[in-house]
């Protein structure tokens, strides 16, 4: 089976095919026997304000968690983001810990990349920014065997331009690390499959979470300590979600069975739901198109059908399926470190230019997120724009 044939074998299941999937040392030729020692990068956020973040060890005790085994509950790991200040000796985290991020390679066979992971811009621990008004929440979901890091460069967008962005990792779905050493690693038993319901059900102990935080509690089950100022600098009554592929799913069950949930956004979400979506969403929802269009999927369709609130539904052309992620930043440089040609590099990542492909994730979420959380009205969601022209509005 060709890569492109599995790409498309994994879309019509619904699936997320992260970074690793693709990044094949049968593609690379001679040049890719011993990589440069450079380390691949992400873009830099465009907000006013450093980056902080901080790991959360998390227990959801109303879940039993049946894969582990009776006395265990439900047990993700996620990470805070947020707008910092003094942030000079604290260090920058990395994309993924390590060895979720040796997993995570491991499984593509490509594991020489492991000592190039990229970090991010985000300073371990740092203190929060605190303005004098809490801080409007974003949660986000990945998508099938995928990693909470996948989105790095739109989380630290929203985190630099004021937003605390609370990212999950699905367990049993996902690459992680926790506190103990244990590195979590999708399950491929397909008797027990996590559905996007799973998901959208760790999203909404994620906003609970964050109710905790906006207390003053610390919901970490080791009692670790948190970043100054963390504690009371969250808004429960401000809380959005977005989600990639089945991420993108969840975001939208999850806003279907939680009205805490003000405004959704799916970044090329399938909307396969099961049982089948029967009721109408009446807050703001935004979908970013590529593979899952409303033309070609019907799931997708019906869902745009029951939005009865603010909706608005986008395409980038040339855009595929991993396009609106860190993958246009960080696919150029693996194919330069392995010597892809410009062909085999559009067959992994479309023919959408990567640059404005990273400058469009930056910009669309924020303007969205800014509009129905913040009321600041964006103008670049009225219509197209001469700055975006890859950018289409679909009615």
């Amino acid at each position: 089976m060709t890569r492109r044939s599995a790409l498309k074998a994994a879309l019509a299941t619904g699936a997320a095919v992260p970074l690793a999937a693709f990044a094949a040392p049968a593609w690379a030729g001679p040049a890719a026997a011993g990589p440069a020692a450079t380390r691949l990068t992400l873009p830099e956020p465009t907000g006013p304000h450093p980056v902080g973040t901080v790991q959360l060890h998390l227990v959801d005790r109303s879940r039993p968690d049946d894969i582990a085994g009776p006395g265990h509950f439900r047990e993700l790991m996620a990470t805070v983001w947020y707008p910092a200040r003094d942030v000079q000796r604290y260090p920058v985290a990395p994309w993924m810990p390590t060895g979720a991020l040796q997993a995570f390679l491991a499984d593509a066979g490509f594991s020489d990349l492991a000592p190039l992971g990229p970090f991010s811009a985000g300073h371990v621990g740092a203190p929060v920014r605190r303005s004098g008004r809490r801080l409007p929440v974003v949660v986000y979901s990945h998508g099938a065997r995928s990693h909470q890091g996948d989105h790095t460069v739109m989380v630290q967008e929203l985190a630099s331009h004021g937003y605390a962005v609370v990212t999950v990792a699905h367990q049993y779905d996902t690459y992680a690390e926790f506190p103990d050493g244990r590195i979590a690693v999708p399950r491929r038993d397909r008797q027990a499959p996590i559905r996007p319901g799973d998901f959208a059900a760790d999203l909404r102990f994620i906003l609970d979470c964050v109710e905790q935080l906006a207390g003053g509690r610390n919901p970490d089950v080791d009692h670790r300590q948190l970043p100054a100022g963390l504690l009371g600098s969250l808004d429960p009554r401000r809380m959005g979600a977005f989600g990639w592929s089945k991420g993108g799913t969840a975001t939208a069950c999850a806003m279907l069975a939680d009205e805490r949930i003000r405004a959704g956004l799916s970044l090329d979400g399938p909307m396969e739901m099961n049982p089948p979506l029967a009721e109408d969403l009446d807050r703001p929802f935004m979908m970013m198109s590529a593979e899952f269009t409303r033309a070609t999927h019907p799931a997708a369709a019906a869902f745009w059908s029951h939005l009865r609130g603010w909706r608005l539904n986008i395409q980038a052309q040339g855009a595929v399926h991993i396009s609106y992620g860190d993958n246009e930043a960080l696919f150029p440089q693996v194919a330069k470190l392995f010597g892809w040609n410009e062909q085999q590099l559009q067959d992994v990542i479309g023919t959408l230019d990567p640059d404005q492909a990273v400058k469009i994730q930056q910009a669309y979420p924020l303007a969205f997120f800014d509009e129905h959380l913040r009321h600041r009205r964006r103008h670049l969601l009225d219509g197209p724009s001469s700055a975006f022209p890859a950018v289409a509005f679909l009615p």
